[in-house]
């Protein structure tokens, strides 16, 4: 068996989620000594039951990932391992990431620019009016653009980028081998050529109630900011939000008139400071940094050659993860916490680094 087949068996095998699967791979030192150790060596590892061990070891699952990965060839699907470097590094650090995804179409997980554009699946008018004008206005920076293939905002920041040229990336909540909901396949298929889709689950996989929720971890998580544009109280946008705000991500919401309940969960977001106040996409490159100069100009490559090399150690972490947490960098460059602290005040300064919520730390945009 190759390297790629045991890791679509790893993703494949029932109850082993993300976390699993890490805690496996860790005591197992590979994907392959996961498949090739003992019922015993398995038993001891802990939060490793019984039935989770007859699960890995049943053999008829290597079988099925080798045919999964021939038909994925077939269909140009690729498995993005997260040790891979096209997995998407904005996504890497947290402890709930997939341990793979499946990924179709012309699509850079890491691009400099990454904004997530979600709402409402019955938007009104305006909503949808402000998507469109919200995509145009951001044509200039040049983001990619995610969303989760649903009805309503999801779509239409979706449909939105395509006409503006902008690269665009929906998130599904099933295999490669289901498109929900089935209208929306001619843009997928047009989606393709520009941007792509992306599942954590295997091609067979169909859309179950309870993936919904779990897609929009990956949704919250890939990007450098979420727009909210018309939501309730509660529902999926909210819970995206939430998720966001707990990867300690920029939020945005677009404001509403207090008597319409599609506009109830942006304003109550914005009054919690939970996401901030959204009127135009300048909103966004003011407050992302996006109006700097990029690391392609001049005096940017000058000040790059001007860095120390603890400088230059710890803008090498922050290109391999981002954000971060300065004890995440401390742990990585073996330095001290003051020494850290003082070599980020400095970067931060000079317009290498951003300081966000939560005491963490990225590369400036277009620096990464």
């Amino acid at each position: 068996m190759t390297e790629e087949i045991y890791r679509l068996a790893l993703v494949c095998v029932p109850k082993v989620g993300a976390q699993t699967a890490k805690t496996l791979l860790s005591y197992c030192g590979s994907v392959e000594g996961i498949f090739t150790a003992s019922q015993q060596a398995l038993l001891a590892i802990p939060g490793i039951g019984a039935q989770l061990v007859q699960n890995i070891q049943n053999p008829e699952l290597l079988d099925r990932a080798a045919r999964e990965w021939e038909c994925m060839q077939e269909n140009d699907i690729r498995l993005v391992y997260f040790q891979d470097p096209e997995y998407p590094k904005r996504l890497r650090t947290y402890f709930d990431a997939p341990i793979g995804l499946f990924i179709s179409g012309n699509l850079d997980l890491n691009a400099p620019r990454i904004l997530s554009i979600i709402g409402t699946r019955k938007p009104t008018r305006e909503g949808l009016q402000i998507c469109h004008q919200l995509v145009e206005e951001l044509r200039p920076y040049q983001p990619v653009i995610v969303s989760g293939m649903a009805y309503g905002i999801d779509i239409c920041a979706h449909r939105a980028a395509m006409e503006h040229d902008l690269p665009t990336i929906g998130v599904m909540a099933h295999g490669h081998g289901y498109l929900y909901p089935t209208a929306h396949r001619a843009d997928a298929e047009r989606m393709l050529a520009r941007g792509g889709l992306i599942s954590e689950y295997p091609r067979f996989v169909y859309p179950e109630k309870e993936y919904f929720p779990m897609r929009n971890r990956i949704v919250a998580g890939m990007c450098d900011a979420l727009v909210v544009i018309e939501t309730g109280e509660r529902g999926g946008s909210i819970i995206t939000a939430n998720l966001a705000n707990g990867y300690h991500k920029d939020v945005f919401a677009v404001p509403g008139r207090l008597s319409d309940p599609r506009s109830k969960g942006c304003n109550q977001l914005i009054k919690s400071h939970r996401a901030a106040l959204l009127e135009s996409a300048g909103d966004i490159g003011y407050i992302m940094g996006w109006d700097t100069p990029d690391s392609n100009s001049p005096q940017q490559q000058t000040l790059f050659t001007e860095l120390s090399e603890d400088e230059k150690n710890i803008v090498a972490l922050l290109d391999k993860a981002d954000p971060v947490s300065i004890d995440w960098l401390c742990y990585q460059s073996q330095q001290s916490n003051s020494k850290v602290a003082a070599l980020l005040l400095e970067l931060e300064c000079r317009g290498v680094v951003l300081a966000k919520p939560g005491n963490r730390f990225s590369l400036a945009q277009g620096r990464n």
